[in-house]
Formats: structure tokens, sequence, C-alpha cells
């Protein structure tokens, strides 16, 4: 049967032992389909690693918190203070890195209460911030009323009240970080420290060392390094982490504080 009608024999087709017939109709919508309907696109190389390259990967992705220094590999060294869950730290050292580590927080968004026996000394940086309106206020020792801490507003307790310092009526809580300066090693240390999660200890004497070797069970090297920190140099110890931090100090924070120094 022959005709031109929808019903028509296929004119594509061919007899048996003729060349191959070309594609169809459908496979010819199909394959413009794929192809995009013939439109070139921009051609990119393919972002792929062998299995080689694979362990060499890497994201430069860190905990969040406040940048208190660099590690001896010169990388940044962070401190994750704003926390859901109770934290406590101790700092064996100077005034200078406690405050800069307040004036770090606070500009990351955590409100800063400082309780101390000497105001004048944490004035300047109240000064600085705006008068106490933009996250920093200095309080008597047992004078800091309760903070009201929560997810969108963290807060930093900084405790600089001597070498026997009371107990403190704001305690560490959700989003509420304690941190206690202790100028030197007190009776009141061991105490702190077993209750601390994490411990700095700055430039001590040897005795010192020595004790702290017995209370933190620090290796031998460690011991025999802390009398010889330089300023602004800090072993923190977390567990069985321990790390040596330098703070360096930006242009501002050396405007208002001077450079790194361990003695006050």
């Amino acid at each position: 049967m022959t005709g031109t009608g929808p019903y028509a024999p296929d004119s594509s087709a061919t007899a048996p032992g003729s060349a191959a017939p070309g594609p169809s109709v459908g496979e010819r919508v199909r394959e413009r389909l794929r192809s995009g309907f013939g439109l070139i696109g921009p051609r990119h190389g393919r972002h792929a690693l062998s299995v080689e390259q694979f362990d060499s990967l890497a994201l430069p992705v860190g905990d969040d918190g406040v940048v208190i220094g660099v590690d001896a590999e010169s990388r940044p060294a962070v401190l994750g203070i704003n926390r859901p869950t109770p934290y406590d730290v101790v700092l064996i050292g100077g005034l200078w890195t406690a405050q800069v580590l307040a004036l770090r927080a606070a500009a990351t968004g955590a409100r800063v209460a400082v309780e101390t026996g000497r105001a004048p000394a944490w004035m300047q940086l109240v000064h600085a911030m705006g008068g106490g309106q933009n996250g920093l206020a200095v309080y008597d020792v047992g004078r800091v009323p309760p903070q009201g801490a929560s997810a969108g507003g963290p807060v930093l307790v900084v405790r600089d009240c001597g070498m026997r310092p009371p107990r403190g009526r704001v305690v560490a809580g959700p989003w509420q970080s304690v941190l206690t300066l202790l100028p030197y090693l007190s009776p009141a240390a061991p105490r702190l420290i077993r209750q601390a999660r994490l411990v700095g200890v700055q430039r001590v004497s040897p005795d010192e060392a020595a004790e702290l070797g017995r209370t933190m069970a620090l290796p031998r090297a460690d011991i025999d390094s802390l009398p010889t920190l330089a300023d602004g140099v800090t072993l923190w110890c977390a567990d069985r982490d321990r790390q040596y931090v330098m703070t360096q100090p930006t242009d501002v924070e050396t405007g208002l504080l001077g450079t790194p120094r361990r003695m006050d």
C-alpha cells in the first residue's frame, strides 16, 4: 500500500541490504533535549581531585570565638568563650592579658562584667567602649548583679579579685563564662584549677612551676619552660591538651593597654 497520509509507510525505511536508517524523530528530539537544543554554553574544566590529592584537601574552618593569639606555627588560636554550658577559665598571669581577652570578647558581641578591687585599672577600657553602655561594665567585688545571659546575649564575667578571690555571687552558667585572674599561684589556686575547664599560665617562678606541675600533671618540659616564658606568652591547658599561645596586640589595644607585660 502506498500513500501520502499520516498512516503512510515510513519513507526512511530501506530494503534489506541497504544502508542503516537514520535516527527517528523521537530520537532526534531526545538528543536535542540532552544537548540543550544545540545551544553551546560555556565549557569549564572539571573540578576533580585524584585519590592521591584528596588527603591534601583542607578547609580553613576552626572554632568560633575569641582569637587569643597565635600558636607555635603562627596559626590563629581561638578560644570559644560563648558556650551553652558553664565554662570556667583560670588565668595565672598578668592584667594586660585579661584585659585584651575582655576587649576581644566584647568585640565578638559578648557583654563583659568585670568584678574587681582595682576599678581604676579598668576604667580606661570602660571609657574607650562608651562609658559602659557598649558591652563592658565594672563592679566592686561581690556586687555583680545577675547578667541575664542568653544565646543572643552571652556574657563573660572577669573576676579580678586578687590572690584570694571570694566565692562569686555570679557563677558560670549557660552562655555565661567566668574568667578568674590570679596574679600569682595562691592557696586558692588548686581549688580553682580543679573546677576550671581551661587554665592559662604565664611566667611564674621555678617553685610555682613545680607546684603547678604537681597540681596539673604537667610534663617536665613544660615545668622547665614556665619560668622562662616571654611577656604575652601563655600556656593554655584543657584536659590533656596543652598549647603555647603568643598574644599579639592590635594597634588599638597597644594604644589603650601598652605592650604585652606579665607584671602590672
